[in-house]
């Protein structure tokens, strides 16, 4: 997910994509914790994506 797609985004997608990121970031951590998880990478990719979503939303919220 790039940032100059988010930014097209409204705030209300922004958040629904933020729960969206946070069950997945919930889910590969149980696989994680269990075992079942084969591709451990994928817990840091979903953390930057949280975190490119909050840094457009905080950049949303500073423009009004």
């Amino acid at each position: 997910m790039k940032a100059t797609e988010l930014r097209a985004k409204s705030a209300d997608e922004l958040n629904k994509e933020l729960i969206e990121l946070l069950k997945a970031q919930f889910s590969l951590r149980m696989q994680h914790a269990t075992q079942q998880l084969g591709n451990t990478s994928q817990i840091g990719k979903v953390r930057r994506d949280i975190a490119r979503v909050r840094t457009i939303l905080r950049e949303k919220a500073g423009q009004q």
